[in-house]
């Protein structure tokens, strides 16, 4: 990838820059871990899909992404709208199904929404947001903004014909969009080398003609480095593939019987947990205390308990509202 050279992550600048990068991947952490218990407690319905593991992906990777910019999520999304700035009282309001959510109670868990953010989805289709990204990044082309479009999936969406052509097309026209894959190995239940015969997925962009980069994606300042490079390329008004290896500590959703992997492999990916990664590193410069690490989780659980109590105090789209937006009345 030909971009210009960066000095270290801004996650290691100073030290507040360092704990504000544990307290986004904590946020993330306890809000999903409060959302599997009210799903298990009948709060939360339909599909839930955690982001567990995977928090340094989504806090490494929005710093070098500008307000401006246009976001294009999966249904794995909880982690990329926190850390977009989506508020977490927003999102759980969603989860629940209330009026007051991100969107307006209508997605749930998997269409998380908001346009003030330029965060489109949320979508529940495998490989679904790879063609809208296209369409935000040949629109933004076409009317000369200066801006990226940052378009998040999972390793299972390069097993789609949608993954190939978008990914031809924005070299084609030289769109500015990054494609930037999320590969935890297991799509929804499959081991990434029975679906792939190219398990490198970064190459793949090479049948574009489209530059390609890899990262480590359970350490939050290398997925930053390699963003931030990756995000001044793209600004040069090319496409670029970027693969993030990562690891999904929980099942592919909450229904999920997770046959397909051994627990002794999931106990060794975990001694790789981004978070604990994150907070060694930190003790290593002392920058972090048990003090420190105390605070911000009484922080976070605050936080947390918050978007509960914002939730549950929601009102349900009246019944006659239900309607709105399915269809559009016709003017003869």
């Amino acid at each position: 990838m030909k971009a210009p050279t960066r000095n270290r992550p801004v996650s290691l600048a100073d030290r507040q820059t360092a704990l504000d990068r544990l307290e986004a991947m904590l946020l993330i952490r306890r809000f999903e871990e409060k959302c599997a218990e009210l799903y298990s407690g009948g709060k939360i319905w339909g599909f839930l899909h955690l982001y567990i593991g995977e928090e340094a992906v989504a806090v490494g990777a929005m710093p070098a992404i500008r307000p401006e910019d246009a976001i294009v999520s999966t249904y794995r999304e909880h982690g990329h709208a926190l850390a977009r700035g989506v508020p977490a009282g927003a999102i759980m309001a969603e989860m629940f199904g209330k009026a007051n959510g991100c969107s307006r109670g209508r997605g749930g868990s998997m269409h998380l929404f908001d346009v003030s953010r330029r965060f489109y989805g949320g979508n529940a289709i495998v490989g679904g947001g790879l063609p809208l990204a296209v369409g935000l990044a040949l629109a933004d082309k076409l009317q000369q903004r200066p801006v990226v479009t940052v378009c998040l999936f999972g390793d299972g969406a390069v097993a789609e014909g949608e993954f190939h052509e978008s990914l031809n097309l924005a070299a084609l026209w030289q769109l500015p969009v990054l494609f930037l894959c999320e590969n935890n190995l297991y799509a929804m239940g499959t081991a990434l080398d029975r679906h792939q015969s190219q398990a490198k997925l970064h190459l793949k962009a090479d049948g574009y003609g489209m530059e390609a980069t890899a990262v480590d994606g359970m350490d939050v300042a290398a997925v930053e480095e390699e963003m931030g490079r990756a995000m001044d390329y793209v600004r040069t008004g090319k496409p670029l593939l970027l693969v993030a290896q990562t690891y999904r500590f929980r099942a592919h959703s909450m229904y999920d019987a997770e046959l397909y992997r051994s627990k002794e492999e999931v106990e060794a990916w975990k001694k790789r947990d981004p978070i604990l990664l994150w907070q060694a590193r930190l003790r290593k410069l002392d920058w972090l205390r048990d003090e420190d690490l105390q605070a911000l989780e009484a922080r976070v659980a605050i936080q947390v308990q918050e978007a509960v109590e914002f939730a549950a105090a929601g009102a349900w789209e009246p019944v006659e509202q239900l309607l709105r937006d399915v269809t559009t009345p016709v003017q003869l």
